[in-house]
């Protein structure tokens, strides 16, 4: 059996002990040792057997690192072929996060015992897969078809109590689990229970069922906007439900190997690794250790400073919220406590909660109140010269070793830090809109941040729930100036002959989750007219880019806001409607720069839109901006709406293949603005060199 599994005796009972850390995964060594463990248990003496895991854990899942390569007998449903039918009583231990496999496993076993604290799932769909060891089959004779939807659909997990509620666990015990299996088996064995398989349940169709079968689809169509693995996994379910056990299995087996070999998990799992990827700092010295933040200063108690005020709150850090003015922390904390009363209204709170996070916030219009904190986050204005001037007055309250960030989108942090006699401690950390919500975070490296303060602002990102990706210092750091690109195409094929709805309308049916003039509209079409007016005419850009939206804000439609942006909003609803004055404003541009309008395919709006991220995205690589491939991607999908299943921009032309995606760009370079589509060198050298962006790290 090897190291990782051993068997050993409890009086009578039998116990498969696993031990392949960190969290048990079913790796062929572990399959292959419990294959081996169930021939010595099924001979032996033994009345019933448990499966038990050390460490941290029972088994978390599969191995996913085992993913694309030829499988190694025994395969995870050969092995539990071999648990169900086994002539002893089966007992699964279940302590830790028990997911995918793992809990495939426990559902085989005739019995299930769980710590209290134990969480268990089926989150396969969030690689783009479904259970393919009879999780969709086993999970509805259990717990029933609304339960089984919910759970393997959602892919997230309930714990343990939720677990013995849904007849997926039988028992829950609060400590001292192997005894207590121990114990459990030897009183079922006493008891003389049945080995009940869940492959023996019976389960039938109601009407009801199948109702929510349908409406869970279409749900899911909506939401999900072409992720195929949902619809699969209900019509594995579906099958469950209507066929034999057998013929199930056979189904769900079908789809999981076509949503293996379904680009969509591709993705998916791309981004499981990338998101992992993120947080590693390359090249960090041996000092450049995080230091404990206990205490964080606010600064702004707008939208954007409350909504990062709640992420530490929400985290148990005590937070002390600064605005000018007594009333505008005032309004700002309501604004606080209006959201997390949303939240209690929705079940995912509870009002004791609310009061305690509600605790952790301390008001104040006095910036030397910030005099001990540990990290000090402005969210001021968007105006250098307003952000320098709280930088150097931060620069004489606060005390020495103290975090000094800017939550700013755009603005250089080298000239903030130069406000202040100690730029080694600032840096940027660009929180996304709704903070409390989004959850990307960009840590932008000044070029005399410390690779201490560095370490830090990684290490709070990931302490309260975001995911954080370094960024060097440039215009924009790596989202931002992706999106002017973006935002220029979708604007110039505007110009050209598109509408608002096609060009929407292209990128949702593709997978965003919201077409870019949409995006304008929700975010305010103000805040970029404000901020192109600090900008020279050089880096405003092509005039044709942002001349209709100017004219929209000039005309009041400042988006949803005000009612009216690129559409019409409905007041109550919000749903958006074309207009007419619209296209009347685009019909006088077009006249002006004398652009004779087109008929456009949505592939061509598609096209440019991606391949305008993509190739900017490769320059912020090759100038070393992002420390890899994937980091651009994680930034796309969590920060601004791009598609999971598609990976993000970087994944999306390694996909389509490099050679490809530079054909379309020298394509558009020669039909479009060639200036606009100046192909980064990186993937030229790749193409000519048959390299792959996710082997190029940024310096």
């Amino acid at each position: 059996m090897g190291a990782t599994v051993k068997y050993e005796r409890r009086g009578p009972i039998g116990v498969i002990r696993i031990d392949n850390p960190p969290v048990n995964a079913l790796s062929h060594a572990v399959r292959s040792g419990i294959m081996e463990a169930l021939a010595i248990a099924a001979t032996d003496d033994s009345s019933a057997v448990v499966l038990f895991c050390d460490g941290r854990t029972f088994i978390a899942g599969a191995d996913i690192t085992e993913f694309g390569k030829p499988p190694q007998a025994p395969s995870l449903p050969d092995l539990l072929l071999t648990l169900d039918k086994h002539p002893k009583l089966t007992i699964a231990a279940i302590h830790g996060t028990v997911l995918r496999g793992g809990f495939e496993v426990a559902l085989t076993c005739n019995y299930r015992m769980a710590l209290a604290t134990a969480k268990v799932g089926l989150p396969e769909v969030k690689l783009g897969l479904l259970p393919g060891a009879g999780g969709t089959q086993r999970t509805p004779r259990l717990a029933g078809i609304p339960a089984a939807v919910d759970l393997i659909t959602s892919g997230n997990p309930i714990n343990a109590r939720s677990a013995l509620t849904l007849q997926l666990v039988d028992k829950v015990v609060d400590e001292n689990l192997i005894d207590a299996a121990a114990a459990y088996a030897a009183e079922l064995v006493e008891q003389k229970a049945p080995q009940r398989q869940a492959s023996t349940l019976p389960l039938s169709l109601t009407r009801e069922d199948q109702q929510l079968i349908e409406v869970a689809g279409a749900k899911l169509l909506k939401k999900t906007r072409g992720e195929r693995a949902p619809q699969r996994i209900l019509d594995c379910l579906l099958t469950a439900a209507t066929q034999p056990f057998e013929e199930g299995l056979k189904r769900e087996r079908e789809e999981f190997v076509a949503c293996l070999a379904d680009p969509q998990s591709a993705a998916l799992r791309h981004m499981f690794f990338a998101e992992r990827a993120a947080g590693k700092i390359d090249n960090l010295s041996q000092d450049g250790q995080a230091i404990s933040i206990a205490t964080v200063g606010i600064i702004g108690a707008g939208t954007m400073g409350g909504g990062i005020a709640m992420c530490f709150a929400q985290a148990g850090i005590n937070v002390t919220l600064i605005d000018m003015t007594d009333e505008a922390v005032s309004q700002g904390l309501e604004k606080i406590a209006k959201n997390w009363a949303i939240s209690v209204k929705r079940g995912r709170l509870t009002a004791a909660q609310t009061d305690a996070m509600m605790a952790n916030i301390t008001p104040s219009s006095d910036l030397n109140d910030l005099a001990e904190v540990d990290m000090v986050i402005e969210a001021v204005f968007e105006n250098l010269d307003v952000k320098k001037e709280v930088f150097a007055k931060l620069d004489g309250i606060c005390k020495h070793g103290a975090v000094l960030a800017s939550n700013t989108s755009y603005q250089s942090i080298d000239a903030i830090a130069a406000a202040t006699t100690r730029p080694e401690s600032v840096l940027g950390m660009h929180f996304f809109s709704p903070a409390n919500v989004m959850k990307l975070l960009e840590v932008v490296r000044g070029a005399a941040s410390s690779d201490t303060v560095i370490a830090t602002a990684m290490a709070v990102g990931k302490k309260i729930g975001k995911v954080s990706v370094l960024s060097g210092m440039c215009y924009g750091f790596i989202g931002n100036r992706m999106l002017r690109h973006y935002g220029r195409e979708a604007a110039l094929c505007l110009v050209e002959g598109s509408t608002p709805t096609q060009i929407d309308s292209a990128m949702e049916s593709w997978g965003m989750a919201m077409g870019p003039l949409a995006v304008s509209d929700l975010a305010g079409l103000d805040i970029g007219y404000k901020a192109r007016e600090q900008l020279t005419a050089e880096h405003k850009g092509d005039p044709a880019s942002y001349m209709v939206a100017d004219r929209l804000v000039e005309a009041g439609r400042l988006g949803q806001k005000s009612g009216a942006g690129y559409y019409q909003y409905d007041p109550e609803t919000r749903q958006r409607h074309e207009d007419s004055a619209v296209m009347a404003i685009v019909t006088e541009v077009r006249r002006e720069l004398g652009v004779t309008p087109r008929l456009f395919e949505d592939d061509e709006i598609v096209n440019r839109l991606t391949l305008a991220l993509a190739n900017e995205g490769a320059k912020l690589l090759q100038e070393g901006i992002a420390q890899r491939a994937s980091d651009i991607d994680v930034v796309y999908c969590y920060g601004y709406g791009f598609p999971r299943f598609k990976g993000g921009p970087m994944h999306t032309i390694e996909s389509m293949g490099l050679d490809k995606a530079v054909t379309l760009l020298k394509e558009f370079q020669n039909q479009l603005n060639p200036e606009h589509w100046q192909i980064a060198p990186l993937l030229t050298k790749l193409v000519a060199n048959g390299g792959q962006l996710a082997d190029h790290h940024g310096v």
